[in-house]
Formats: C-alpha cells, structure tokens, sequence
C-alpha cells in the first residue's frame, strides 16, 4: 500500500510568555458542563505540530470486533466524503483559505500550522469510488468532476448533488451510477469568501431536502480584523435548495465545520472549533444541536456567559442571549467531521456520532488526531468520548494522518477522510467485512 508523500521536519515549540501555563494542569471535563479555568494570556501561546511521519506497513487502531482498510490513497487533500445511494462515495479534494497575516503572530502560527500539513496540491476536484463487487475493497477510481474552488461540503436531494465550494454552493445533475459529472455544476448562491481566515463550508440537507444547511466561519480568532471583515460569518445559513434564498439560521458559532441532522428528527447538530489564545485548556471546542436564531457567543463571550474580554466594543446584551453549547469535546481537538451512527454500525458505537478530530496546533501537548464516539441516549450526548479509530498520534508525538470527515455507510462501515496522508480509511465491522 502506498501514501502520498508528506512533509517530514521536526516538531517546533513556540513557548513565549504563557502566562501562568502549567502542564500539570488538567484538561476542559467533557460533557455539557466543563471545567473551564481562568483566561491565561501572553504574547503568543504555546504551538507545537507534531512531526508528520509516514505510515509505512502501520494502520489505525479500531476497537476488536472491527477492521480498517485503506479504501484509496494518493489523493489530493481528502476533505469530506458522502456515500451515494448505490453504495459509491464521493471524496471532496482540496484546500482553500487565503488570508493576509495581519499580525507578527498569524505569520508564526501560519508557519507551524504548515508544517502538519500534506504537501499535495489541492485537488479541487471530486473523486468517485466503487466496490463493483461489494467485498470491501474499491477498485474504480475516478475524478467524477474537477476545476472546483476548495470543495469541502457535499450533500445529496433526489438527483441534484450539491457541493459546497469556499465561495459558492453549487448544483450538479446526478444519476444513480454516473462516474462523472454531466458538464459544469450551476451555482444556487454565492458565500462569503472575503479574505476566508476559516474557508472550509460545511454542508448537510434537511430530511425533507427542502432546505440546505452552510456552516461558515469567522474571519478570525478574536476580530482582530474588525468587525466589518465578519458581516455574514460565523453562522449557519439555511439555503433554499431550488432557489439559493438564504438566510442566517443560528449565529455566533465561531466555525462550524460539520453538520447533520438526527435521524428520526428535524434537529440540526454541528461540532465547531472555539476561539484561542486564552490557553491551552480554553475554550472547548464543541458538539451541539442548533436552535433556530440561536445566538452562540462569539465574539463576545464564549460557553455561555462567559466574557471574553479582548472584544471592542463588548456587548453584554449579546452576551445575555448566548446559548451554551450542548456538549464539549475538550479545547483545541479541532473537530472537522460529524455523522450520526446507525443500528449496523454495532456494539457500543450504535447510538450517537462520530467525530473526526484534526488535532491540535496550539498547545504544547497535542491533543485530538483521533476519531472518537460520543454516545447518546434519549436524543442527548450521555457519556465521555470513547476512541473509536487512534494511532494518528505516535507514542512518541509524531503524526502519521488526520481525520477530517466521516461518514457511517448503510452497511455499517465509517468513512474517515485523511487529509495528511491523502488517504479515505474504512472501518467496518467484522461481520460486515467480506474481504
């Protein structure tokens, strides 16, 4: 098996005046209420990427009972997948972002962040992949379109397949069984793609697939950059799917980049990737369910109540209405994938979802690089996180891949998009597994 080639240099620390950090320090509790301690901050904060290393003859690490297998490999920049209805996936290839360094600490934090990158080329395109025989492996693969702009989101409504590009949701015509796109894609609407500090765009569809559901995200941690470079950001937008008509659905959500819906009802969920620079046990980042006109904190505060004091001008009547997030996942994770699990997925792992966690930049102990279960009950998250697929992170602080998306098929098997190593991994349960 072999992997795209990955950058391989050692891991950098920048440890300049983390006011008060300690590592004996114990991280945000999980759940709906964390721990949260007191703001720490300095110049800069901690940041250390683990060192990319390659996979060799290793794999992830599943939970007995399951098997992981590399479904495709040398993509470029694997984002997020969707699993069609005749069983072929979709892999969403790129990379985006082009924000000017408006700060001496955004050209160090973009210079580490870089280096636990792949060093593929952004693919801007959609790979299709089939299992002609249905025995676990996929033997087609085949760019079914190209000449996007960083495709991140996807979703499927009848015959109409929609992509979420970093500046416009566009529309493709789709028959069950195409390997390739019939022509260029229809735009539905533009989004904001001004300065993109946070590019990715989220995508899922109601279950009545009247309407589409667009996460996008600040243009940057704090507003540093004023408040007008964040007109239309930070939000999840409901997009009527026939006519592009689009209005802000839930606000404050500093970058919401997954969404689903529940199965069996009409609640939207989304994981989102909190503020930093206030420590490395600060702010969680998070799982939850989306109120319609939910107001979610940032800037002004975060968890609720919980004023950040680096916004101006503060707002304490934002600061009343803000909704504190169901569940969190710890700081720093960076969550990127979200999907509900199903009755076939099995065990302990068939109520609730799984989250695919990037992993961290900005600390100095990494955390993350991981996809993890959390288990619910009754409609709610019930329970810490279990680690569902691991070995990302090395003993030793190197990493060999990190999760994106994830996507639970009908058959039971977990899609994870591997954006380091430009792999889509597929775990699935024994009995489920015929190869």
């Amino acid at each position: 098996m072999r992997f795209s080639p990955i950058r391989c240099i050692a891991p950098l620390s920048v440890l300049l005046f983390a006011a008060g950090a300690s590592a004996a320090e114990s991280e945000a509790e999980y759940g709906p209420n964390p721990d949260l301690p007191e703001p720490q901050r300095g110049l800069l904060p901690d940041m250390t990427i683990p060192e990319p290393a390659p996979w060799g003859d290793q794999k992830p690490t599943v939970p007995d009972g399951y098997t992981i297998t590399a479904i495709a490999t040398d993509l470029k920049v694997p984002r997020q997948t969707l699993v069609l209805p005749n069983g072929d996936i979709l892999v969403a290839e790129g990379s985006g972002g082009n924000a000017p360094k408006s700060k001496p600490k955004d050209v160090i934090a973009g210079y580490i962040k870089s280096q636990g990158t792949t060093s593929v080329e952004s693919g801007d395109r959609l790979t299709l992949l089939r299992d002609s025989d249905g025995d676990g492996t996929y033997e087609e693969q085949t760019v079914f379109a190209k000449g996007l702009n960083a495709p991140y989101g996807l979703a499927l409504i009848d015959d109409d397949l929609y992509v979420a590009n970093q500046d416009s949701l566009v529309r493709f015509d789709y028959q069950e069984g195409q390997t390739q796109a019939n022509g260029e894609p229809e735009v539905v609407t533009e989004l904001p793609s001004r300065i993109n500090h946070h590019w990715t765009k989220a995508l899922t569809a109601d279950p009545d697939g009247q309407f589409l559901y667009v996460g996008i995200g600040s243009n940057s941690n704090i507003t540093e950059r004023g408040m007008a470079a964040e007109v239309n950001r930070a939000e999840i937008w409901q997009i009527d799917a026939q006519t592009g008509a689009h209005r802000p659905y839930a606000t404050g959500l500093r970058n919401p980049t997954a969404l689903d819906f529940q199965p069996d009802t009409d609640q939207l969920w989304a994981v989102v990737n909190e503020r930093d620079e206030l420590g490395p046990n600060l702010v969680p980042d998070y799982l939850t369910s989306v109120q319609e006109g939910g107001f979610y904190g940032w800037p002004y505060s975060y968890w609720g109540q919980h004023v950040d004091p680096r916004v101006r001008p503060q707002k304490p009547q934002k600061v009343e209405e803000a909704i504190a997030p169901d569940y969190s996942l710890g700081s720093h994770r960076a969550p990127l994938g979200l999907d509900f699990s199903i009755p076939e997925v099995g065990n302990e792992y068939a109520e609730g979802v799984f989250i695919g966690e990037h992993g961290s930049w900005n600390r100095a102990n990494p955390v993350g690089y991981k996809v993890v279960f959390v288990p619910f009950e009754n409609g709610r998250p019930a329970g810490d996180p279990i680690d569902f697929v691991t070995g990302f992170l090395t003993s030793d602080e190197k990493t060999r891949g990190r999760p994106v998306g994830v996507t639970v098929a009908p058959d039971g098997a977990v899609i994870i998009a591997d954006d380091l190593s430009n792999v889509v991994w597929r775990v699935a349960p024994e009995s489920n597994q015929q190869n």
